[in-house]
Order: C-alpha cells, then structure tokens, then sequence
C-alpha cells in the first residue's frame, strides 16, 4: 500500500481476506470489498470431494485400474478397499458458513457422529460441540474449514498431527498456513494418518519438488475450492460493483468490517 498513496478502493477476489492490512485500510480510508457467502457451496462440495477421493483411495485405485490385468493374480479380498464415512465420527474444525454446509452435506453419508470445534458454539444443528482437543483425538475424518487467525496459523504441526487418530484422514480446504506441510509429510509418510486432502498448501503453489507430491496417500489440488463456471460468474459480477461502487464513493454491496 505504500506504492499507492492514491488508493481509494480494495476489492479481493476472494472470501478470505488475511492478505489485506485491515488496519491500513482503515487508517486511510480505503474502502474494501471481499466475497461472502458466494463461495460456500462450491467450496463446500469440494471438501466433499476430497473427503470421498481420500477415503475411498479413488487416485490410487485410479492408478490401478490401468494395471489391472497385471494386478489380478494378487488379488486379495482387502484389494482396493478403503474407509467408510457412515458409521465414523466426522470433525469439523470451524463451522462458519462453509464449514456447515459441509455438515449438512455429511449427515446423508450416515456418519455415527459429526463433532465440531469452534470459538462460538451453535444450537440446533446436526452437530455436537466438542474442544479442539477432543475434535483431534476423536475424528476419523477431520475437515478443515476454519477462517484464518493468528491462532490458527500453524495449528497443524507435529504435536497436534500426533494427538490425531491412528490411520484418520485430514480434509483442508481453508489455508494452506493451517498445516505445516513438512510436518503433514512426514505423519503420512510413517502411516499415521491414512491420507490427506488438500485444496491449499503452504507454500502456495506448492513446488513440483514438494516430498508431499511423492506420496499416493496425499490428494493435492490447485486451490479450486470456487472453481465452477457459475460460482466464478458471480464472483466477477460482485467484485466489480464492490470495486466500482467503492470508486464512486457508493456502499459496497459486500464491504469488509474494518
């Protein structure tokens, strides 16, 4: 910001908004839009996705299916096979907007339990509140869908990795900074956790020499949680009234509490 003394208005392409200096903006004036609420469903869905690629072992099996012929002579009954979600205990670590959508969209997988932690707790939902503690140490799945703090930053780090679930599988789809990947690496590597999904990484793209990009249990994507034809549709159409309104000196129909 300090290269434009003249800015008057920030619009972000994104929900997420921890690479704009809050405090700056608010200082100088700068109006500032960013994109809530667009983005839940699709992000949502994309947990979803990863959570069934993880447990199923969709790319391993991907993998298989073009060796199959080869692979049949070693066929065994547990070939194949990966984990359930009805039955298990699903967490969810921060249930704002798309953390319960994901919920809502758990509950006809059956799971035995859905638990989640969170700074405020909810009433009324599909959905049992527990400490960040318990939500680690009891989840057979475990998404993460929190908004970025300074506390979350880093909150997926060797301890907490080692406090989780022999063979449970770690879902994020909110910050990469969440996790630390080497951190990640190495608890997949030695079979701890059975997999990981991961829509965002830190760093951010991750490098094509990354040792996470070496292990079949790990599924990475290109930060496509928002990645659908109409989502991006709406995203365009809301930061350009949220940029030009800001302009004109208008409200922004999306502005940032600063």
């Amino acid at each position: 910001m300090i290269l434009a003394p003249n800015l008057k208005s920030i619009a972000t392409f994104s929900v997420g908004f921890d690479h704009i200096d809050r405090e700056e903006c608010k200082k100088r004036g700068v109006k500032v839009g960013y994109l809530p609420g667009i983005l839940t469903e699709c992000v949502a869905e994309t947990a979803i996705a990863l959570l069934l690629a993880t447990a199923r072992r969709i790319p391993q099996n991907v993998a298989l299916a073009r060796k199959w012929e080869q692979c049949w002579p070693e066929w065994h009954v547990f070939m194949f096979s990966g984990n359930q979600i009805e039955g298990s205990t699903v967490g969810i670590y921060g249930l704002g907007r798309i953390g319960t959508s994901v919920m809502e969209k758990l509950l006809p997988f059956h799971p035995n339990k859905i638990i989640y932690h969170d700074i405020i707790k909810k009433e009324g939902i599909n959905a049992e509140y527990v400490s960040f503690e318990d939500l680690v140490a009891k989840s057979d799945f475990l998404i993460i869908t929190v908004a970025v703090t300074g506390d979350a930053k880093g909150k997926f780090n060797k301890e907490i990795l080692s406090k989780m679930k022999q063979g449970s599988i770690l879902i994020n789809t909110a910050r990469g900074s969440v996790i630390n990947s080497e951190d990640l690496y190495e608890a997949l590597k030695s079979g701890h956790l059975g997999g990981a999904g991961l829509d965002v990484t830190d760093p951010e793209p991750l490098p094509a020499n990354h040792p996470l990009f070496t292990l079949d249990n790990c599924v990475i994507l290109p930060h496509i949680g928002s990645a659908t034809i109409e989502t991006r549709h709406k995203m365009l159409k809301l930061t350009e009234d949220n940029l030009i309104n800001g302009l004109l000196g208008k409200e922004m129909p999306a502005p940032l509490p600063l």
